[in-house]
């Protein structure tokens, strides 16, 4: 395993938690707007015609030849704050999905997400 630099390749590929099971498939990674670093990717679970996208940390992930490795339980990250597959972030919700992993909050730039899409 080794350090995951680029993540936007990785879109589509299986996100596992940190003993290997399945979590569900990337789909998009979201930057912190004050650096430009890769902070949380969503990952879309669920069943046919109940799909959703979860929030999980980015911090200490690693890449497999056929996934990407985060540091979280499935069942934790299962239970994050979550959008429809078609759905954005409200930046009002952007405190909840650090809270729900115990992360600290500080708002981005005075009028401003904290958290952007790529």
């Amino acid at each position: 395993m080794f350090p995951a630099e680029n993540l936007r390749d990785w879109r589509g590929e299986n996100v596992i938690d940190p003993d290997g099971g399945k979590i569900g498939d990337l789909e998009a990674v979201y930057v912190d707007t004050v650096n430009d670093e890769p902070v949380f990717a969503t990952v879309r679970v669920g069943f046919i015609g109940r799909h959703r996208l979860v929030f999980v940390p980015l911090a200490g992930a690693t890449v497999t030849p056929k996934a990407v490795r985060v540091r979280y339980d499935k069942k934790l990250v299962g239970e994050a704050p979550s959008i429809d597959l078609d759905g954005e972030l409200a930046a009002v919700d952007e405190p909840a999905v650090f809270a729900h992993y115990g992360l600290p909050y500080g708002a981005g730039a005075p009028g401003s997400r904290r958290l952007a899409r790529r």
